[in-house]
């Protein structure tokens, strides 16, 4: 069903709010949700970071948790996804996002932040804590792309030709099968189908080659700006949350078939990765997979919380 290119027609699980800027010489606004304590405010906030296939709604457990433990939730949907802007001929880069969520963030008053990055949101919030490390006080990667480099594994550059050519076909089907495999290791369940709807819903929009044309353009930007090499660099306190039966190798389909057992998947990149990063903790979670909060949001919010103890 048709849903708008920027989600019009698609509920959030809390109100949405704007960010306005200039970015690249295009006005531009992003969208987010900013949830407060519902229980005695601790005075953290706590800020969460989408991946590709996903939007600040998916989010909606996790938040509503951390606010009755008295957390203050931010959610932003980035420039390129979901209710945020998709400006033509953008050049999407995860410094850029980085450079508009510190400016969101300066908006909304919220301080020093614990930040929390699933999938593509993952190499974004380490490129953040990067950039802005005296603004993070906690680094939390949740089966997080980037912490390898896919191209050097064999995986070949797609030019956005052909990146277009892929998101044509996209579709409810196929983001439910990619999903299937790769995410949710063969087992569907129903709440599943509100999350292949809100994507598919805004490809079948009339205006929906603006959405493909932002998705490929993102493909580039995640296949040549991981983030591998600067993890030794990290100077925030890290931890790895990974769901361990994780499919998803960036791209590995389009490898030569005798080189993509070299494409790692996360969680055998999350093995390594860790090893790289100062002083960081992994965390398994053995019977997930590449959406833990999605999949088993109760399971996700203890294992969170205990990685944002000291």
């Amino acid at each position: 069903m048709p849903l708008g290119v920027n989600l019009e027609r698609f509920g959030y699980p809390a109100p949405v709010h704007w960010f306005e800027a200039g970015s690249q010489g295009h006005p531009v606004r992003m969208a987010f949700l900013d949830w407060p304590a519902t229980a005695t405010p601790n005075g953290t906030t706590v800020v969460l970071l989408h991946g590709k296939n996903f939007c600040a709604a998916t989010w909606g457990d996790t938040a509503r948790g951390l606010a009755a433990a008295g957390y203050r939730v931010i959610a932003p949907d980035q420039i390129g996804f979901c209710k945020s802007s998709k400006p033509s001929g953008y050049q999407y880069s995860f410094h850029a996002m980085a450079a508009l969520t510190a400016a969101l963030l300066d908006q909304a008053d919220a301080g020093k932040v614990v930040l929390i990055g699933h999938s593509t949101g993952g190499i974004l919030a380490t490129r953040f804590a990067r950039l802005y490390p005296e603004r993070v006080s906690k680094l939390v990667l949740v089966n997080p792309l980037g912490l390898n480099d896919t191209l050097s594994e064999g995986v070949p550059y797609t030019d956005l030709g052909k990146l277009r050519a892929e998101e044509a076909k996209t579709n409810a089907a196929s983001i439910k099968a990619y999903q299937l495999r790769n995410y949710y290791h063969g087992e569907w369940r129903a709440a599943y189908d509100r999350w292949v709807a809100m994507l598919a819903g805004q490809y079948a929009s009339p205006d929906g080659n603006r959405v493909r044309d932002a998705q490929a353009r993102l493909s580039d930007m995640i296949q040549t700006q991981p983030v591998a090499a600067e993890l030794p660099q990290l100077t925030v306190p890290t931890t790895l949350i990974i769901g361990q039966r994780d499919l998803t190798a960036f791209r590995a389909s389009s490898a030569p078939e005798d080189q993509r057992s070299r494409v790692r998947t996360v969680p055998q990149a999350a093995e390594e990765a860790v090893k790289r990063i100062p002083n960081a903790r992994l965390i398994r979670l053995d019977d997930l997979g590449h959406s833990p909060q999605v999949e088993a949001p109760a399971v996700f919010l203890r294992t969170l919380r205990a990685a944002m103890t000291p």
